[in-house]
């Protein structure tokens, strides 16, 4: 609470700065702003979002072909094989979990897949009574990797234990249907999403160069912030850590019964966060335009620094203080808490050069509320 107390009395003090100083124009973008914002949102289409979009499907083809066979003979063998396409689709899934528009929007895309920690007695009820509907916005904490990370790694000590579920167990094939909906799920709703892309969506996102709310740009500027404020700051560690909270919340983490995963998420998360800053190609050193060469192009200078710069260098070093963390972020909350409460201070760093001062630089208002103090 100290800490999340501190960063409201400087995200407050900050803000009233970025808003009043003597020359009233240092982030302003100059009358004559030219910067081609069609250039950038063809980078952002074509040579990230649809392409991530792309190899996180075939992950998730993978995850449920693996969930078949599984089902079909559950030994542990079978078991590792599954628990290695889903670590591998989950890892791929933290490099789009940020483009929350058009039909991921639409469906709720990144809550259906990443909402934690599971209802596990209400995932339990499911298995036992096959009825249950996934669209329904009641069942967002069933589904998606953490319900699969449940019923792969959270129902027994062992696999041996786990096998027993999907084998021995009377609610056997409650426990296989179940499994392979969650998965089925997973495909079927970035299947849609990507197909939306390729469809139209692209043609209309790259067209909609309006410097207005409406706008590209405006949107997914947001869209990104969000995602970087509220999933990968407050989600992935300000909530388990116990920043909004009278106690730290282990049992909230991210993976939970995978135990040895969160970091490893959040470091992906982060890094493809930065990624897209500078423009980066998915899967290629090449750069493109971005919100790096946006500001660079606008001159804009934060106390005599380089934005963009600034920035970056805010990235590795919330990146190097995660990699301070335990590879298992509830054994590191109940062990030395201060450490992730500090990887949280280096993101919240970031979050006011984004949504304060990178926000005012390329004059797009904050488009969410705001409601946890930050």
């Amino acid at each position: 609470m100290k800490h999340w107390k501190l960063w409201s009395f400087i995200s407050i003090g900050l803000l009233i700065v970025a808003c009043s100083k003597d020359n009233g124009n240092e982030n302003l973008p100059p009358a004559n702003n030219n910067f081609d914002r069609g250039a950038m949102l063809l980078n952002w289409a074509d040579n990230i979002i649809v392409p991530a979009y792309t190899s996180f499907k075939t992950e998730a083809e993978n995850l449920n072909n693996a969930a078949t066979v599984y089902s079909n003979e559950p030994t542990e063998a079978s078991l590792q094989s599954l628990r290695a396409s889903w670590t591998a689709a989950y890892i791929s899934f933290q490099k789009v979990s940020m483009f929350e528009i058009g039909k991921a929007e639409e469906l709720r895309y990144r809550n259906r897949l990443n909402i934690y920690p599971s209802n596990t007695q209400k995932i339990e009820d499911f298995v036992a009574t096959g009825s249950y509907d996934l669209a329904l916005p009641s069942t967002m904490d069933v589904q998606g990797f953490p319900a699969i990370d449940y019923l792969i790694n959270g129902l027994g000590a062992t696999d041996t234990e786990i096998v027993s579920f999907y084998t021995t167990n009377g609610n056997a094939l409650g426990y296989k249907n179940y499994l392979g909906t969650l998965t089925e799920t997973i495909l079927q709703l970035t299947t849609t999403v990507l197909d939306d892309w390729n469809a139209n969506f692209r043609d209309v996102f790259v067209a909609n160069t309006s410097s207005s709310a409406t706008g590209s740009v405006d949107k997914l500027t947001n869209d990104y912030i969000f995602y970087f404020e509220k999933s990968l700051r407050a989600g992935k560690v300000g909530i388990p850590a116990g920043v909004f909270s009278q106690q730290p919340l282990p049992e909230n983490v991210e993976a939970r019964y995978k135990k040895d995963f969160s970091k490893q998420l959040m470091l992906t998360a982060v890094k493809a966060s930065q990624d897209f800053f500078n423009g980066k190609y998915f899967n290629n050193n090449t750069t493109g335009e971005s919100f790096k060469t946006y500001l660079d192009f606008l001159n804009s200078i934060k106390n005599g620094e380089d934005l963009g710069g600034l920035i970056n260098a805010q990235f590795n070093a919330a990146e190097t203080q995660a990699n301070e963390l335990n590879n298992n972020f509830a054994l590191q909350i109940e062990t030395d808490n201060t450490k992730m409460l500090s990887t949280y201070d280096e993101l919240q760093r970031n979050v006011i050069l984004l949504k304060v001062d990178m926000l005012q630089a390329l004059s797009i208002n904050v488009d969410y509320v705001d409601a946890d103090g930050d």
